[in-house]
């Protein structure tokens, strides 16, 4: 096989690669506008999971019960624990509002907080909300009007609130809400039947989405419904939801409503998540995603329940706890929560991808670097080198082999000239040459091949983790998850002019193409003029393809194309000084007398 051939093969293909991910992300369909009509009360389309009689006495999450909205205000519960800030609405039972006081929306130090959830109604509407079905079609249950009874509070970390309410019937129902330090909630659903008779309910938990988010729009990034059941991760995107379902029927199939002793179920963004899972080992629940049409405007939910309606007998006391996550997507946390509340596979809600074996260990390895160093940057610097080293042996003999090759490219030449009309022939002889001279002509690609998943990893690492939102290196790069902002076509800020996205060429795309030239002219040159024609284009082709990528993984390819050259060249020394050239042939010519 052609050492040329193969590497321009791959070279083209990881091209085709980033071409298509490029391409993917500029025509990703367009979100479609937040919707700022009043959205219905979320009771009012939200079916629970499992099958039940609808009361419209109850309220129940199928029914629309209240004909217009109370004159008196909500009494609200003041949320905050030093992560979160936001507001706990006493009517309704519902989480209305949520800041992430830790995390801002671009990385202007006066930029505004990250707010995940909102108001229902507003024109970004996200919310949770707990509540019970009247599964016996007679007990009176809270919906979304009821005002309970709140006793502590404010809501924080150290300090749980507890909201009850008397349906005049016998029953008391009650919901003690609680906050760690972080972003889990933890809700005690209860109920007391102090009738002469038993009822039968259902207490549920949902997430209600009043629109379709904007997008990051990546290929290789998941952005929807996200669940794990018993195991088994589920990801459904939003294009797929609105395929799959209209109205408020459920999709069929496992992968949208589900019996699960383990697992959770919630909707994920690139850097934020919200999930329902249950709270109490051995307590099954039963999940659903719906996607729900009302006119032009695409809502979104998650419900979770148990399986079955609960029967309180008369005196007895019938409760169901949940929890949800609602913030960031930070790695360790999750590990945390998967770990210590025993959340199955929790922390595949960051989409590490098919790498996740090898995305997941990069990431903590430049963590851990970054805490050792401060910046982010430095630590991807470090852990390229780091990495370079480890696999110096490979390279090492890679390299020797093109090396090889080169002081060989005479005798190729020549043998390629004597039989350049005998393909076979031209063929057996070059394979000769490989053996008598202990070169393999496919060695040279292994650098490449090593460095494929390394790049996939690193994009990945890049892309999704929060960690690395807003993550600052040097000078003019500000954000290590961003493409380098500065461009050659307005001379790099000179001019007050701002070009057309196809000509984008930062500062460090022009570096990153500097060194795959320079680590090129080290390789032997292809005989082949196509080849070589191919391979001369390749730096400034590459240039223009990662113009547009984060600027933390050009910065890693031009970092790792500069220890490739001082590898080459000290390898390639060694070698020359191991075949010294042979003395030209011939000598003096004497004259003809």
């Amino acid at each position: 096989m052609d050492q040329k051939r193969l590497i321009a093969a791959i070279a083209i293909s990881i091209g085709i690669l980033l071409t298509f991910e490029v391409w993917n992300k500029a025509h990703n369909p367009a979100p479609p506008p937040a919707v700022t009509t009043e959205a219905p009360a979320a009771g009012s389309t939200a079916a629970v999971p499992a099958p039940v009689t609808p009361s419209r006495p109850g309220g129940t999450p199928g029914t629309d019960v209240s004909a217009a909205a109370p004159a008196t205000p909500a009494q609200i519960i003041t949320v905050n624990n030093g992560r979160v800030e936001g507001r706990l609405s006493a009517r309704g039972l519902t989480l209305e509002h949520l800041t992430l006081t830790d995390y801002r929306e671009t990385i202007q130090p006066n930029s505004p907080l990250v707010t995940l959830l909102a108001p229902r109604g507003s024109p970004d509407g996200y919310f949770a909300q707990w509540g019970w079905t009247a599964a016996d079609g007679r007990t009176r249950v809270p919906d979304n009007d009821t005002d309970w009874t709140v006793t502590g509070g404010p809501l924080s970390a150290t300090t749980p609130v507890t909201l009850s309410w008397d349906n005049g019937q016998g029953q008391v129902f009650e919901a003690v809400v609680s906050l760690d330090t972080d972003y889990m909630f933890h809700v005690d659903q209860r109920v007391r039947n102090n009738a002469a008779e038993a009822i039968t309910v259902l207490p549920w938990g949902r997430i209600r989405r009043e629109h379709t988010p904007p997008l990051a729009g990546f290929y290789i990034l998941h952005e929807g419904f996200i669940a794990v059941q018993d195991g088994r991760l589920v990801e459904i995107t939003y294009a797929d939801g609105k395929k799959a379902q209209t109205g408020e029927r459920r999709a069929q199939g496992s992968a949208w409503d589900n019996d699960a002793t383990q697992g959770w179920a919630g909707l994920s963004d690139k850097y934020w998540l919200t999930a329902l899972t249950r709270a109490d080992d051995g307590v099954a629940l039963r999940s659903a995603f719906r996607h729900i049409v009302d006119g032009t405007a695409d809502r979104w939910q998650v419900d979770v329940a148990p399986p079955a309606a609960v029967t309180v007998a008369p005196g007895a006391t019938a409760n169901l706890a949940t929890r949800l996550f609602a913030g960031a997507k930070e790695v360790r946390l999750l590990d945390r929560y998967r770990d210590n509340l025993h959340i199955q596979n929790f922390d595949k809600a960051i989409d590490f991808g098919w790498f996740y074996f090898i995305t997941k260990p990069f990431f903590y390895a430049i963590d851990w670097l970054f805490h050792f160093t401060g910046n982010f940057g430095i630590a991807i610097l470090l852990f390229t080198l780091a990495l370079k080293i480890a696999f110096f042996p490979l390279a090492n003999k890679a390299y020797k082999s093109m090396s090889r090759m080169r002081v060989l490219a005479p005798k190729m030449t020549e043998v390629r000239e004597r039989y350049k009309d005998e393909p076979q022939k031209m063929q057996a002889e070059m394979m000769a040459l490989y053996k008598s001279e202990k070169v393999n002509p496919a060695s040279g690609c292994l650098p490449i091949l090593l460095q494929i998943p390394v790049f996939f990893a690193l994009y990945k690492v890049l892309l999704v983790t929060i960690e690395m939102r807003h993550a600052p290196f040097f000078g003019w790069i500000r954000d290590l998850s961003a493409p380098d902002p500065t461009n050659l076509f307005n001379l790099f800020g000179l001019f007050a002019f701002t070009p057309p996205t196809f000509l984008h060429l930062p500062a460090w795309a022009l570096i990153m193409g500097i060194t795959m030239f320079m680590q090129q002219r080290l390789n032997p040159q292809p005989p082949d003029p196509i080849q070589a024609k191919v391979f001369a284009w390749m730096p400034v082709i590459f240039t223009f393809m990662l113009a547009s990528f984060p600027a933390g993984l050009v910065i890693y390819w031009s970092w790792n194309n500069l220890l490739s050259v001082a590898q080459q060249w000290y390898i390639m020394r060694g070698v020359a000084k191991a075949n010294p050239k042979p003395p030209a042939q011939g000598g003096a010519v004497t004259a003809k007398k």
